[in-house]
């Protein structure tokens, strides 16, 4: 592809996810860690009023505004709608400045590391997932739902993939996850400007990917009220094993509900906490190993 002329760091797309915004308030008060490469570096916080109001989002989810039917749909008025059509004409393909590359920085209540999270299989996010895998314990990489139809705010860029980092309460600043965080958009700049340069270096062969199946809800009754928890033998073991047969709810009277799958699979955003009101108690994932 040609070279990579514009990158967008956006943070507080959820303003209760503090990592990411106040990267963004660093980066704009120290524009020189950012604007020393090829390309241009800009910042944007998402969702202003909400990191004003220390809430996820205002009227809805910010980052479920972004699907194309939605942002042409002059209907949709609320301040989360109009906020998405503003980011979409800032960072979208209609736009002269279009970004290249979105880094969306979140943040979870669930222990996921240094997560990054992408809807496509593009050669260079591949490349670049590996080579970050390669050189931090820390990251790992999830492919989700395609990103054909998706209503995330990454998908104004075929190179757009977030990343997550955890586990960090709501509202919380935790200080070695904001430091591992900006370390590693340092990585990814650097590694974009090498891409530039023509000068990746050797490329890493492998990559290990966690690819989306499906999210599972708590066990309700028929008023929808929540009638287990995560059974504590998985709690917080985000991307390891889940084998059938293995606990994975627990009553509150004591019982162990087991998972009843077929096969293995590998958890993640177990017990989100913004994800109660999404009816996702965690994400399933199949562990692929990858050629590039």
């Amino acid at each position: 592809m040609n070279k990579i002329n514009r990158v967008a760091l956006v943070g507080g797309t959820h303003g209760n996810e503090f990592t990411g915004a106040f990267l963004i308030k660093k980066f704009e008060k120290f524009p020189q860690l950012i604007q020393k490469y090829s390309f241009e570096t800009v910042t944007l916080l998402g969702n202003p009023q909400a990191f004003a109001a220390g809430r996820r989002y205002i009227e809805k989810d910010l980052n479920r505004c972004f699907l194309s039917g939605d942002l042409q749909n002059t209907n949709l008025s609320s301040y989360e709608d109009i906020r998405a059509k503003n980011i979409s004409k800032i960072l979208g393909e209609d736009n002269k400045t279009k970004a290249d590359v979105i880094v969306d920085l979140h943040s979870t209540t669930a222990n996921m590391g240094l997560s990054i999270i992408i809807g496509n299989q593009h050669p260079l996010l591949l490349q670049l997932s590996a080579y970050l895998s390669a050189i931090n314990p820390l990251v790992k990489v999830c492919h989700t739902i395609p990103e054909q139809g998706s209503n995330f705010l990454r998908s104004l860029s075929e190179l757009g993939f977030v990343i997550e980092v955890g586990a960090v309460a709501q509202g919380v600043l935790d200080a070695k996850l904001f430091q591992n965080t900006e370390k590693l958009i340092y990585e990814i700049l650097d590694y974009l400007e090498r891409y530039n340069r023509g000068d990746i270096g050797e490329s890493n062969n492998t990559l290990t990917l966690y690819k989306f199946l499906c999210s599972i809800d708590y066990p309700r009754n028929e008023q929808g009220e929540i009638q287990a928890m995560i059974h504590p033998e998985i709690q917080s073991r985000d991307y390891e094993p889940l084998h059938p047969g293995d606990p994975i709810f627990l009553t509150f009277e004591g019982k162990a509900i087991a998972y009843e799958g077929t096969s293995t699979v590998y958890p993640i955003f177990i017990n989100e906490a913004a994800y109660y009101e999404k009816g996702v108690a965690m994400c399933l994932t199949e562990k692929e190993i990858i050629n590039l």
